[in-house]
């Protein structure tokens, strides 16, 4: 809608986890790097967490990305509300592996037998669930018992657990301790700093297709950390707003007014910043697509008095 205003070529704030726009922050870093490594050396299992809108899914979808690459089998769960037996059918659909069998005992010796062949052909699975913290105790059990499937000296699967905090607390419970005691790593994500913000948003519009231009002020830019808290997804939240409404008013520069009048429109002057874009992407898109029918008709009337400039003068 605002690309062209704005001398873009997408859209720099999409709310989609896309790993190209991935930011690397100190914990970003850090995160990957404890990732990878616990893949590589073939630790088990590893865990990720982080509050709501810090990167996880962004952090993890730049993981597959590097293990498809690297041609490593991968089987990634994303919705983790299921029983038991779903949750097998999903992980062996999603690796590709094919079961003529419903048996547990039958399922679970078959993908034993399908490890142990990658691993004598020297290659590596992994199994990466997110939003683990809606796991029933049931699967948690079974995801601890898949750390079983082992040669005498390595895991033939590495778990990579992904979740908010409340996975931490989950892992607590007396009843999941044998599974807590089987994470070899923890890795973190965190909000952004005030600088990482800036830097954070300039490489989005870069990415996008920004020539470097101004587009968000300084003081803009400044009330955008404020008011996010620095979660990334409300930092997108925001700057979308922004654009939006700068492309409707014809304002090439976003201004700390604008931000303001967002996050008044979003309720984030208060200490919430949990804001779920979805609420608002109809209405947005209404906005957006009225502001570009408006400046189409605009540009179409000055069009016709340049063509016709007598027409209506007495």
């Amino acid at each position: 809608m605002y690309k062209r205003f704005f001398g873009l070529q997408a859209n720099p704030f999409n709310v989609n986890p896309d790993p190209r726009y991935l930011f690397l922050t100190k914990y970003t870093e850090e995160a990957l790097a404890c990732l990878t490594y616990g893949i590589q050396s073939r630790k088990g299992f590893v865990l990720l967490t982080g509050e709501v809108g810090t990167g996880k899914t962004t952090l993890i979808n730049k993981l597959l990305s590097w293990l498809r690459q690297q041609r490593v089998a991968t089987a990634f769960v994303f919705n983790s509300m299921m029983d038991v037996p779903q949750f097998l059918d999903y992980m062996m659909t999603d690796f590709g592996i094919p079961s003529s069998s419903r048996e547990k005992s039958q399922i679970v010796l078959h993908f034993n037998n399908w490890l142990l062949e990658r691993y004598r052909a020297g290659e590596n699975a992994v199994l990466i669930i997110d939003e683990a913290q809606n796991l029933s105790d049931e699967v948690l059990e079974e995801i601890r018992l898949m750390t079983n499937l082992e040669t005498f000296t390595e895991k033939l699967l590495q778990i990579v657990l992904v979740g908010q905090p409340e996975l931490d607390d989950k892992l607590r419970r007396p009843q999941l301790r044998q599974l807590r005691q089987r994470v070899m790593l923890r890795a973190k994500t965190q909000p952004l700093l005030l600088q990482e913000t800036s830097a954070y948003i300039a490489q989005r519009l870069r990415i996008a297709g920004s020539n470097g231009q101004e587009i968000f002020t300084p003081e803009a830019l400044s009330a955008i950390h404020r008011y996010s808290h620095g979660i990334p997804r409300v930092v997108n939240l925001i700057c979308e707003h922004c654009l939006i409404n700068a492309f409707a008013d014809q304002q090439r520069v976003v201004t700390v007014d604008a931000v303001k009048a967002v996050a008044h429109d979003f309720e984030l002057e208060g200490n919430g910043s949990s804001v779920s874009p979805a609420a608002s992407s109809q209405a947005a898109l209404n906005l957006a697509e009225t502001a570009e029918t408006l400046v189409n008709l605009a540009e179409q009337l000055r069009a016709t008095e340049n063509d016709h400039p007598g027409d209506g003068k007495p």
